[in-house]
């Protein structure tokens, strides 16, 4: 994937950092302000709507992960396998806390991570609607309950194009009371089969401290 594109990608999912902030309106209600000044509410009826199954499988990391990632502003921690990532602070952008490469290739992490409880189902519409302003075409393609290492977390694949470029997705999702937590993969949407098991167990090495 091009630098550019990986730049570009960066910047857009770090738009979430920037857009939860909470409000009351005069109705007593508790809404979510996104950056584009749309809100919606923090228990949002639309995502209640759209039934979210659960995969009753039970994840786990796997035993390759053996290095422990704190986040610094919530109870999130990460086990990485870093024979095949390399890790560093975010540098590219404020809002995200770490970014990962697979070491070689085309596909990338990122964890991003708030003080900011939001309820899950709410922090994926969020990432949906700023994903679209810069990929209009982007969909989510899977969305699930699962629970991975004990923690009950969503995991949303979304696809969509960008300057061209059919890029692909794949994370958890996961809030509780120290903050919320995404925990991202994308690359190429022809690269997500060839690089299936990396993505599975970098993205099941989510914990808590």
């Amino acid at each position: 994937m091009p630098r550019l594109m990986v730049i570009v990608i960066i910047l857009l999912l770090a738009t979430t950092g920037y857009a939860t902030q909470k409000a009351i309106t005069d109705t007593g209600e508790e809404v979510i302000l996104n950056s584009d000044g749309t809100w919606i509410f923090t228990n949002n009826p639309k995502s209640k709507e759209k039934a979210i199954n659960t995969n009753e499988t039970e994840f786990k990391r796997p035993d390759s992960s053996t290095f422990l990632l704190k986040s610094t502003n919530n109870n999130s921690a990460f086990w990485v396998n870093t024979n095949k990532w390399s890790f560093k602070k975010a540098t590219g952008n404020t809002e995200a806390e770490y970014e990962l490469e697979l070491k070689g290739n085309d596909l990338y992490g990122m964890v991003i991570t708030e003080a900011i409880d939001i309820p899950v189902e709410s922090l994926t519409d969020i990432v949906l609607t700023n994903a679209k302003s810069a990929a209009p075409d982007i969909e989510i393609t899977e969305r699930e309950y699962r629970y991975v290492n004990g923690n009950k977390v969503i995991y949303m694949v979304m696809s969509g194009t960008m300057q061209g470029i059919k890029v692909t997705f794949l994370g958890y999702y996961y809030s509780d009371a120290s903050g919320s937590t995404q925990l991202l993969t994308y690359t190429g949407s022809n690269l997500v089969g060839k690089h299936k098991t990396e993505i599975t167990d970098f993205l099941n090495g989510l914990s808590l401290k």
